[in-house]
């Protein structure tokens, strides 16, 4: 098996569903609203949770109405404005965030069955995520020390310039099923350390885990009010209500570029402040001077992690003709001897799709190439006998440019290469894309792993290297793969304003 992203070794033990159900009060079936476990408004209106694998239902959480949200709104700005939180010192916060981190590092295991049962993933990523998403906890618990104003040497000798930065209020967030740990963690982390309060939106199809994550910081003495958490499968007239609460001064979501721009457009009339990390259709340039067998590594850890469904995820791998032979030979080898089946088994490389339309996206795409005469050397079928939700690893050469695997983000487990004859031609192709999330080269060319890093337009760049997530690092991207900063010492600036100061009339005679 590929190097985790956290490095989390190969252990555990196969999980029942039987035995995930009963491990721990960490399974919630209500929302966090004001520091309380509450039902939905609309008649306790629940739905269900359910486990992509097999099918399983998991559990059941209430389906919560624009009214609930709007309560978790009032509960954040309510807690926002108290002495409670609003008076703490950047250490206290910090000792809060240090309390959450420690409970969750001890809950791991659990959190980790819980996200594997509720998302498909094999339970060793969910280990890793768990660390990894738990990375951000800490770092932001340090961070909350370190968010420095500054005084501005002024040119007028009875002034003095003082600049502070100060939490912005109530931040919505917004997180999608692929990471629902690491998307809450790496967003509230950053806001609770800045002194903002929250208001969280997981998706349906993974809300048990952000329930379990939420329960800890309510563990960890978090005041209520200050993390809410709203479920529901009725995503829009609540995102809706997010981008036009006056109550709500800043958005943070993670999701497809389309819904990415409805929020941003929404958001407007109230000029929020908005953090977006959306869609990729990253490259996986492979250049003649390459370590192949390093490149198939790379290319397995960026492509296959999650089952593909990462917005980082290796999606156009081009390849120089010296090596395209070399290359695709290993990585065949490779793709083949992956273990397939429910996440829960310790052994398993390649879980399910998440959800049915999911499903249909990757088949449809791969169908899509098939009838433009593209080759498909590996796969390209469901594999019924797994589960209803599981496609074969699949790759897929001579990709023409009018297929749907050239040009968009499949986000499954396919792998499309094109052939390439220079630099030039591949850096061009790697930039032809309105996304620009993630990019991917092999080169052991000094001179041109400096000219290419620099030229690919994207956000982020990983050379030699398929793993590049990192707490310690801005994750983020250009064109339509968003605005601003997660992560880093960067992602603290969409949770504060900068206040400028001018002391006047000042005498030091």
């Amino acid at each position: 098996m590929w190097r985790q992203l956290s490095g989390v070794a190969r252990t555990g033990s196969s999980l029942s569903l039987c035995r995930m159900r009963g491990f721990s009060a960490l399974v919630q079936d209500k929302a966090l609203v004001d520091g309380a476990w509450v039902d939905s408004s609309n008649a306790k209106a629940t739905f269900e949770v359910r486990n992509p694998a097999n099918g399983a239902v998991i559990g059941k959480v209430p389906n919560m109405t624009v009214a609930d949200a709007q309560k978790a709104i009032d509960a954040a700005k309510q807690a926002y404005e108290s002495k409670e939180w609003r008076s703490l010192t950047a250490k206290d916060r910090s000792n809060l965030l240090k309390k959450w981190y420690k409970l969750i590092e001890q809950h791991s295991q659990e959190i980790a069955e819980i996200m594997t049962a509720e998302s498909g993933k094999p339970i060793n990523e969910s280990k890793g995520e768990v660390a990894y998403g738990n990375a951000f906890v800490e770092w932001f618990a340090e961070e909350a020390r370190r968010i420095y104003g500054e005084i501005v040497p002024s040119a007028s000798p009875n002034r003095e310039i003082i600049v502070m930065k100060q939490p912005i209020g109530v931040a919505a967030l917004i997180t999608p099923w692929n990471f629902p740990m690491a998307m809450i963690t790496r967003k509230a982390g950053a806001a609770l350390a800045a002194g903002c309060t929250v208001v969280v939106k997981p998706s349906e199809d993974t809300p048990l885990t952000a329930l379990a994550v939420a329960k800890l910081a309510v563990d960890a003495g978090i005041p209520k009010g200050v993390i809410n958490v709203v479920t529901t499968n009725k995503a829009a007239p609540i995102g809706d209500l997010f981008c036009k609460s006056p109550d709500v001064r800043g958005i943070s979501f993670t999701g497809s570029t389309e819904v990415g721009k409805l929020l941003f457009r929404n958001s407007a009339d109230g000029i929020k402040r908005i953090c977006l990390e959306l869609g990729g259709n990253a490259p996986f340039i492979v250049f003649d001077s390459a370590d192949i067998e390093k490149a198939v590594d790379g290319a397995m850890a960026s492509k296959f992690r999650n089952c593909g469904q990462t917005c980082v995820s290796a999606n156009r791998f081009f390849v120089q003709d010296s090596v395209y032979d070399k290359f695709v030979g290993q990585l065949k080898k490779r793709v083949e001897a992956l273990k397939i089946g429910d996440g829960q088994g310790c052994d398993v490389q390649i879980g399910p799709l998440i959800n049915e339309m999911q499903f249909n996206k990757v088949s449809g795409f791969v169908e899509d190439a098939r009838s433009k005469k593209a080759n498909i050397i590996l796969g390209g079928q469901p594999l019924p006998d797994k589960g209803s939700l599981f496609y074969a690893p699949t790759i897929v050469t001579d990709v023409p440019p009018s297929a749907q695997l050239y040009s968009e983000e499949v986000f499954g487990p396919v792998v499309s290469i094109i052939r390439f004859r220079d630099e030039e031609e591949a850096v061009k192709k790697a930039n032809d894309t309105r996304r620009g999330l993630a990019g991917y080269f092999y080169s052991e060319n000094l001179q041109q792993v400096f000219r290419v890093a620099k030229r690919l337009e994207v956000g982020m760049v990983g050379v030699n290297e398929g793993i590049i997530s990192a707490a310690e690092a801005p994750f983020g991207g250009v064109k339509e793969s968003g605005v601003g900063r997660e992560g880093s010492k960067h992602g603290i600036d969409d949770y504060v304003d900068i206040k400028y100061i001018c002391m006047g009339n000042l005498k030091y005679d």
